[in-house]
């Protein structure tokens, strides 16, 4: 089991989307049985699969053991890909953490979703405090994505910094250029900087997940957007190859 966090301190820079694809590939192309984890109280991921959360907020409660995981964990409408959706509790999840002092909780919590998961893909809210710290000693493989400028640099910096500060032997951490529009002279220096990086194009493909509520590669598979998340998927097991 691999446990693979989208993460970044910056807001708005297409980590949900980025999470929610990733998801698919697991399951429908690598055919690993996976779980998409939100951790963001805003409940993207649940709404990009069409997936609401049950009525009573619980998922915060996951974290001082009052629910079980397993009963939250929602099905999706494709195969080996469940979902276990964010809700307004998660707004208290740092305080929660803080209160019951245990510093791998959600490392714990992802070892026993071992049995039932290969992959667990972590959409992380943009924080950087105890949260940000529980996802970093969680997880095996961290992706950061970088909208093309100078402040997502700045805060890839400060991402590496929080990893390095909280593991003695940090997870592989993978940069990913997204929202990337090669007409703008910004996007194609930064591009022609970081050619060995994966990129995620600005593209209406990628838009359109919200609208239709599926990821790309299933309405859209031959498009440009899903075989940039391909080549993204495929260089996350590369490094959890090498990880292992």
């Amino acid at each position: 089991m691999a446990v693979i966090a989208v993460y970044s301190v910056k807001g708005g820079v297409g980590k949900t989307t980025i999470a929610a694809n990733l998801a698919w590939f697991s399951a429908s192309i690598s055919c690993r049985k996976t779980l998409l984890w939100d951790l963001d109280a805003a409940g993207g991921a649940g709404f990009l699969y069409g997936v609401e959360p049950r009525k009573k907020a619980q998922a915060g409660s996951i974290f001082d053991r009052e629910a079980d995981p397993a009963d939250l964990i929602r099905k999706t409408a494709f195969d080996r890909l469940d979902i276990l959706p964010a809700d307004e509790s998660l707004r208290d999840l740092d305080s929660i953490l803080a209160r019951i002092g245990k510093k791998k909780r959600l490392a714990k919590l992802t070892e026993t979703l071992a049995g039932r998961y290969e992959r667990i893909i972590l959409d992380c809210p943009p924080v950087l405090n105890e949260i940000s710290a529980q996802v970093v000693r969680a997880a095996t493989c961290v992706i950061v994505p970088l909208p093309p400028s100078p402040l997502s640099a700045r805060a890839f910096e400060m991402v590496t910094r929080e990893i390095r500060d909280q593991t003695k032997s940090h997870p592989p951490i993978l940069p990913v250029l997204s929202m990337l529009d090669m007409r703008r002279n910004l996007h194609r220096q930064a591009r022609e900087e970081n050619r060995t990086w994966p990129a995620i194009p600005q593209a209406s493909a990628v838009e359109q997940c919200a609208v239709l509520q599926r990821p790309v590669g299933d309405f859209a598979p031959t498009s440009p957007a899903a075989r940039s998340f391909g080549q993204l998927w495929t260089a996350i097991e590369r490094k959890l190859t090498q990880k292992g």
